[in-house]
């Protein structure tokens, strides 16, 4: 408010002395000049006294107005004070009640507390009496006993002790057998529920796959046209596929066999193709054979992606996927080794999931266990071996590796994943309807794994049961031992591992039975 004054005040001055100095300009100018000057000085001056005081005037409304504003704001920070402080001493006395309260029940709980000490004390003082009278009173009858009995109280001890021992070492016995009994049939039972749970989740079909395959054709001079002039045909698509080319009496179809499932299917391609584009001569047999292995190339590349797909398993080495879409033309038994594979995976993962164990694992080692078959017949060594390499070489976990190595027993089982993954391996085998043999080849792998067992000295008789899945051997009582028998047990599953392919798992059974006759004449 004193500055917008002293604006004022000072804006005033200013005029009034603009005014002087006007009129000393115009002085020489004449009296009437100087009348004239006059009159405007004090008309300018009337003005300026004017607008001073409204200036002054408005200087004084603004001040009054922030005043009474800055006023009202610090009321209302005041009131809004009193009520929090208000609040705060509301609560503190509130706080203070039940501080109150607490400390009445603690020193009333102290009281408590004291007086049970002082009841327990004067109990255990009771105690000690009674103890020390019992004590007496026991001696007494320790010593007439000792008198009546003849023994002294150390051999006594040592009578009922040795008594004691060998009650509590029966009954030992008797409930650590309960208890094994318990767990058998408890864990027979849960591993029941847990399969038969997983088998009914897997809807998998089981088609058994042959040698052969039939490729239809639109008529029969088409079959001639396959021929070629003096078999030219046939013989270069029998050179550019590794495939027989049958062509009887079968109407409007020609039979391919070999034992390669991709080389049957390359040549079915390749046939149906050269139907189709109906020129049929060596050249054009050999650029539509390459375009169809090249097509087939991509084809196995997409199953492999599908598999993978289709069970949810992410992260696979693209070598991987191309060797599981190997797995599509690749058969063991006449069962597909693809369909095989998912199928073992998603019962491993389902019995994985049922037991609480690691899902991840048993799902990846349930599809790859199986992958060294697409290249067993390129590379040496078994197709677990081969598995293991792979899987190992393209970035699998150990832990996969591991459930791989030993899903045929070739090693121990390094978890319970890898226990799951060498059921699932056995239940998918095991299946009706999922694998076939031959009856000449069936009755040849009976016939050679009694033979094998036979080999054994103080082996008597050897019977092959359960197709196989079983040799049961009884052994001469007088030349083996019950020590040599386990041992013999062990020499012949190993043999058998070493000779003999089958699919699954032989249960090796050796039987010593001792017999004493004698006649009563």
């Amino acid at each position: 408010m004193v500055n917008t004054l002293i604006i004022a005040g000072l804006a005033a001055l200013g005029i009034l002395a603009a005014v002087i100095i006007v009129v000393l300009l115009k002085k020489n100018a004449g009296v009437k000049g100087l009348v004239r000057a006059g009159h405007e000085a004090e008309t300018a001056l009337e003005q300026a006294r004017a607008q001073a005081d409204k200036l002054v005037k408005d200087a004084q409304q603004q001040a009054k107005a922030k005043l009474d504003s800055a006023d009202a704001e610090f009321e209302s920070q005041a009131r809004e004070k009193r009520r929090k402080l208000n609040e705060t001493e509301r609560r503190l006395v509130v706080k203070e009640e039940n501080l109150d309260r607490k400390l009445q029940g603690v020193d009333r709980h102290d009281r408590e507390v004291a007086n049970k000490e002082r009841r327990i004390a004067q109990k255990e003082k009771d105690v000690e009496a009674l103890e020390e009278k019992a004590n007496a009173l026991v001696q007494q009858q320790m010593q007439e006993l000792e008198r009546v009995a003849g023994l002294s109280q150390e051999e006594a001890k040592g009578q009922l002790i040795r008594k004691i021992e060998d009650e509590a070492k029966l009954e030992a016995v008797q409930v650590v057998r309960r208890i094994e009994e318990d767990t058998r049939a408890r864990s027979r039972q849960l591993s029941s529920e847990i399969i038969s749970q997983a088998i009914q989740r897997s809807a998998a079909e089981h088609v058994v796959e042959s040698t052969v395959s039939v490729v239809d054709l639109p008529s029969e001079d088409m079959k001639g046209r396959i021929i070629g002039r003096e078999g030219r045909n046939i013989r270069a698509l029998e050179m550019a596929t590794g495939v027989d080319i049958i062509v009887d009496d079968t109407p409007e179809a020609v039979i391919l066999s070999s034992f390669d499932p991709i080389r049957r299917e390359t040549a079915r391609l390749a046939i149906q193709k050269l139907v189709v584009d109906g020129r049929i001569h060596p050249a054009r047999i050999e650029e539509i054979v390459e375009n169809v292995r090249a097509d087939l190339e991509e084809k196995i590349r997409q199953e492999g992606e599908s598999a993978a797909y289709e069970l949810r398993v992410q992260n696979l080495h693209p070598e991987l996927i191309k060797l599981l879409g190997r797995l599509r033309y690749r058969t063991s038994y006449g069962q597909n080794v693809l369909q095989h594979s998912k199928e073992v995976a998603f019962l491993a993962a389902a019995m994985a999931t049922e037991l609480g164990l690691n899902t991840h694992v048993a799902l990846r080692a349930g599809l790859l266990h199986d992958v060294g078959k697409a290249v067993d017949r390129e590379v040496e060594g078994t197709h677990t071996e081969l598995s293991v390499e792979r899987c190992r070489k393209y970035g699998e976990s150990e832990a996969v590796v591991q459930a791989i190595a030993s899903h045929h027993r070739d090693v121990d089982f390094a978890s319970i994943e890898a226990v799951l993954v060498q059921s699932a391996d056995t239940i998918s085998a095991a299946r009706p309807g999922a694998r076939r043999e031959l009856l000449e080849t069936y009755i040849k792998r009976l016939e050679k794994l009694e033979g094998l067992a036979k080999g054994f000295e103080g082996v008597g008789k050897a019977f092959a049961l359960q197709a196989g899945r079983e040799i049961r051997i009884m052994v001469e009582p007088q030349k083996i031992s019950d020590d040599k028998a386990a041992l013999i047990a062990k020499e012949i599953a190993a043999k058998i591992k070493s000779e003999l392919d089958y699919p699954g798992q032989i249960k090796v059974t050796v039987i010593r039975e001792m017999r004493a006759v004698e006649y009563a004449r």
